[in-house]
């Protein structure tokens, strides 16, 4: 009986290893699959209506520049819903894999309101600066951005005011101050083509 009991003891401790070596086998197989990043871009309604070109300044942290580049993209005819979707098509550029100026994920615009005949209120959601990188070349960048695309596109937008989900916020990440209006004409970064 004891030999029984032994070679039983046996066989178990080789099944035990084997599926210790099998498990590690597995888990270095999985390493080696290719991760994908999920894309946790807010998904918009489709807009209806024509398309029309629009013109993006897209912000370059490496040189400190915004360049001036063509979209073709459906618009309403509603001014505001018009301003947000161009708004929403400039932070889908820095939301892109190889962006040159990248945002938070998540990073959307919730609405933007038309005030007086020269300002329109950006209202971003939490993402948008919560996931903001800090620093005062990237955080001015990304408000002239806002500022140059919706003066470009927008008639007699001049200034642009941000808030964070509906609400003031002193900073964006710590150094552009978000409780000013700011002024497209006055943004001081060159535009290359």
């Amino acid at each position: 009986m004891t030999r029984r009991i032994q070679i039983l003891l046996v066989i178990l401790l080789v099944a035990v290893f084997g599926m210790g070596f099998y498990a590690l086998h597995l888990k270095h197989q999985a390493e080696r699959i290719p991760v994908r990043a999920r894309d946790t871009r807010p998904i918009a309604p489709p807009v209806a209506g024509p398309t029309d070109k629009i013109t993006l300044f897209i912000a370059n942290d490496t040189d400190g520049t915004l360049h001036k580049q063509q979209a073709t993209i459906a618009l309403p005819a509603d001014q505001s819903r018009r301003a947000q979707q161009i708004v929403r098509a400039l932070i889908s550029e820095y939301l892109e894999k190889n962006s040159t100026h990248p945002l938070g994920a998540g990073a959307d615009v919730k609405n933007i309101f038309l005030v007086a005949p020269n300002l329109a209120v950006v209202d971003t959601n939490a993402a948008f600066a919560d996931g903001h990188r800090s620093g005062i070349l990237v955080e001015q960048l990304t408000l002239a951005s806002i500022a140059h695309t919706l003066a470009a596109n927008i008639p007699g937008v001049t200034r642009v005011k941000i808030l964070v989900d509906g609400k003031e916020r002193e900073t964006l990440a710590g150094h552009a101050d978000l409780t000013e209006f700011y002024d497209a004409a006055s943004a001081g970064f060159p535009v290359t083509q």
